[in-house]
């Protein structure tokens, strides 16, 4: 079993600690797909991984760089911490290590202000740390994968867009994801349409790339060891 970071954004942190997301799809880099005399195949990187879709589904595991079914992914978001008290200042020049758990940070997806506090030369501060700096202590959310596929992105179905996570304003009615919009969607797919475009950029829902299909399940009350 391996463990690899990966960066979710607020509004997807949240949607996986309220259970709505188990899915996530990822770009596929440096990938080639192409048709001999025979069939349909594909290839990433120098890697040929086979004819789609008969073979891909047995060589998918070799390849793909979020892991294979019983492998973790530990959510990288943007926080702050660890975070403590003046009083246990000496605690923490003692051993610095049990301060390196969730329960001293705070995180920008549960909607708070970002954090005022004072580094170690009294110095007073005020702002969060990227998602991408995270360590792997600072992680409050652990994921198992369940399953792993290669498909393009428009395959996608209403039921598929739901466990993305997308946002339910009401019965009926979708958020619309695209920055100075408005308007809502009329199905969980067209809103997850908007919400690819305004991560990956304006047109990519429609340039149907390829992508690693990565599910999921929430491991509960997940102990890690510190790095």
């Amino acid at each position: 079993m391996t463990e690899r970071g990966l960066i979710f954004n607020g509004e997807m942190v949240r949607a996986i600690l309220d259970g709505r997301k188990t899915q996530t799809r990822r770009i596929i880099k440096d990938w080639t797909v192409g048709r001999d005399s025979i069939s349909k195949f594909i290839q990433i990187g120098k890697k040929f991984i086979g004819c789609y879709p008969e073979d891909v589904p047995e060589l998918i595991r070799e390849c793909c760089p979020y892991g294979v079914p019983g492998d973790r992914i530990w959510v990288r978001e943007t926080f702050q911490g660890p975070l403590f008290d003046f009083e246990q200042m000496e605690a923490y020049q003692e051993d610095s290590s049990k301060f390196k758990k969730p329960e001293f940070c705070v995180y920008k997806a549960d909607g708070k202000p970002a954090p005022e506090f004072f580094d170690a030369d009294d110095n007073l501060h005020c702002g969060w740390r990227p998602s991408i700096h995270m360590p792997r202590w600072a992680s409050r959310i652990t994921l198992e994968i369940t399953g792993v596929r290669v498909e393009q992105l428009k395959s996608i179905s209403e039921e598929e867009a739901r466990s993305e996570g997308v946002a339910r304003l009401r019965e009926g009615f979708w958020k619309h994801y695209q920055p100075g919009w408005t308007q809502h969607q009329l199905s969980a797919r067209g809103s997850f349409a908007t919400l690819w475009d305004s991560i990956y950029g304006s047109g990519e829902w429609e340039r149907n790339p390829w992508v690693w299909v990565v599910e999921f399940n929430r491991i509960e009350g997940d102990e890690h060891a510190t790095n």
